[in-house]
């Protein structure tokens, strides 16, 4: 069962992912303009060192700073998390740049694995949200998929026109019908902690799990800290996955 975190910045802090356990290691680049960290980069290659596969979010998706952002960092895995739904209908504008932008990635760069944010809708919200024709729509261009939780009901993402970080659940009815129609392997995500990834996992069958907000070290008000991982949550949350069965 392949295990994966995000948001995981520094050295440092990749070197103790990979003493906790996890498979995939990834960072986060929020705006095009400073998308050189060299931090990150040495992160990339601490992974890269011990084995795991290493992965980048890019919070933009204009195709040359994406060409950018691959050969300075030459990850494993690039990964898409923008929104391409207007509620419950597909955008088929932004479908299309999808597609454009994932095929010229693998044009330049085909020995990169793309990830791509497959949304869905909290639980019991499922049909608010074209999950599954979304995944449909993107298969043939992407080599994994993760999902996650799409807010509804006019709640705000917490980043604009980007689906993830949320700490609230997916529908995992949807996850289950997702990973049954899906050729790629999928990686369940939402909200995922120790407490309730082995239910998650053993109800949706996918490759592995995914956590970020969950793992998180708190701050004094008990919220947590982007970038700053608690070992003992990443511990225990590798654990609960690696008692699961994964899929096929």
């Amino acid at each position: 069962m392949i295990v994966q975190i995000y948001e995981i910045q520094e050295p440092k802090e990749a070197a103790l992912m990979v003493e906790c356990g996890v498979d995939h290691i990834g960072g986060v680049i929020l705006t095009p303009e400073e998308w050189r960290i060299p931090a990150l980069r040495e992160s990339v290659g601490v992974i890269r060192h011990a084995g795991r596969k290493s992965s980048i979010i890019p919070l933009f998706a204009d195709p040359e700073s994406i060409h950018r952002v691959i050969e300075y960092y030459a990850p494993d895995i690039i990964h898409f998390c923008n929104s391409l739904n207007v509620g419950a209908a597909v955008d088929d504008m932004a479908i299309r740049a999808a597609v454009s932008l994932q095929e010229g990635v693998k044009e330049r760069f085909p020995g990169i694995e793309i990830m791509r944010t497959i949304p869905i809708a909290p639980p019991s919200q499922g049909d608010c949200v074209p999950t599954l024709e979304i995944a449909r729509l993107l298969d043939s261009v992407s080599d994994w998929f993760l999902t996650d939780t799409l807010l509804v009901q006019g709640e705000d993402q917490p980043v604009a026109g980007h689906v993830g970080i949320t700490g609230k659940v997916c529908d995992w009815k949807v996850a289950r019908q997702l990973v049954a129609q899906s050729v790629i392997p999928v990686i369940l995500a939402g909200g995922l902690s120790p407490e309730n990834v082995a239910e998650g996992l053993r109800f949706t069958l996918p490759a592995g799990a995914d956590t970020c907000t969950a793992t998180n070290l708190l701050d004094s008000a008990g919220k947590p800290i982007r970038f700053r991982k608690d070992p003992e949550k990443v511990r225990r949350f590798v654990e609960a996955c690696r008692s699961i069965t994964p899929r096929g």
